[in-house]
């Protein structure tokens, strides 16, 4: 059994003070690498995603073309692609990162499975190499980008856990509904205290 744990986009614009910060997400970023720092060896495979948007266009509609964004389809400008709102949070400790994953160039993109590796491959190619069959799942936003990476691995075979203690999301009601709705598609819904227990 080879277990991988998805980081989902603990970026500074989605953190406290960026364009698009969610309440707690520095402190999702912290717990997410005392996790990392306490259990060095539950994981084969750390893969974290970023929303690495073109800075000269509006990534398919996904920014608003006004000052008025609607936040379900269109967004402030956000993780413009080698700016420090695209750059992971301090708090998240990258060397633990085995696989870094860049979404959204040009286009909307929710799910990690939409973006591309640093060599060019699909998350998807990743996880078949080398076997991995458990995912757990961390990070930003519990309602967008994190449902949508849970809903692809468990589409893709995957026995998924969503750490709901190393979450957070944009609206507590909608976070609710996602992880509820993730629950019925068949996620584990654990603590971070968990993670070793079979």
């Amino acid at each position: 059994m080879t277990k991988a744990l998805f980081i989902i986009d603990v970026q500074n614009d989605f953190t406290e003070g960026g364009a698009l910060g969610v309440a707690g997400g520095g402190a999702v970023a912290a717990r997410i690498s005392a996790l990392l720092a306490e259990h060095p060896h539950t994981y084969d495979l750390v893969i974290a995603s970023r929303d690495w948007h073109d800075a000269d266009n509006d990534n398919g509609g996904h920014f608003a073309a006004t000052d008025e964004p609607d936040f379900v389809n269109t967004w402030p400008v956000h993780c413009v692609a080698g700016t420090h709102g695209a750059e992971y949070h301090g708090a998240l400790t990258e060397k633990s990162i085995s696989f870094h994953v860049q979404k959204g160039q040009g286009e909307p993109a929710y799910s990690i499975y939409e973006g591309t590796t640093e060599e060019g491959g699909t998350v998807h190619q990743l996880l078949d190499e080398h076997g991995v069959t458990e995912i757990d799942v961390a990070g930003l936003a519990t309602d967008y980008c994190v449902r949508a990476s849970a809903l692809d691995a468990i589409e893709h075979g995957r026995h998924v856990r969503i750490l709901t203690d190393l979450v957070a999301g944009v609206d507590p009601r909608s976070s609710e509904d996602a992880l509820a709705e993730l629950g019925h598609a068949g996620a584990e819904l654990i603590t971070s205290a968990s993670v070793d227990e079979e």
